[in-house]
């Protein structure tokens, strides 16, 4: 079974409780586990795409007034793109009912308007740039994409 079947699946149990009718996920990341769980539910799926460094519904895309909607994502750390998402969703008139993520990289420190749910929880320490361990400053800066 493809891991990200396996990941849809646990996703859909935690959220199985919820009325929606179409996923929503934030380009790029939230792509391929958007897709697949609504695939597996039987719900419509659409994505959001930068324009100008910002989340927007393009490809003639649209949301119903009062449509229930799940935002997916990849990985949340600060939840930049999901505020964007949610913004987007509410814009149009839709209701958000939840947001699920693969990854919650946030220690606990993201908070929704609406029920997050995670499959995993891992943290990393991060450093203002002034605090950044000695040992650390020695690895090469890369940029290895979004």
């Amino acid at each position: 079974m493809p891991s990200v079947t396996r990941l849809a699946e646990l996703t859909l149990k935690k959220v199985s409780d919820l009325e929606f009718e179409t996923v929503v996920a934030p380009a790029m990341g939230g792509l391929v586990i958007g897709q697949e769980i609504a695939r597996q539910s039987g719900r419509r799926y659409i994505f959001l795409e930068k324009q100008n460094d910002a989340l927007a519904m393009r490809r003639g895309f649209k949301l119903r007034p009062g449509e229930k909607v799940l935002i997916t994502e990849d990985v949340v750390t600060r939840g930049g793109r999901v505020a964007e998402a949610l913004t987007i969703v509410r814009a149009s008139g839709a209701v958000p009912v939840a947001i699920t993520s693969i990854v919650d990289r946030s220690g606990g420190q993201v908070s929704f308007d609406v029920p997050f749910h995670g499959l995993a929880e891992l943290t990393f320490p991060t450093y203002a740039p002034d605090k950044i361990p000695t040992d650390l400053l020695a690895v090469p800066v890369t940029k290895p994409g979004s």
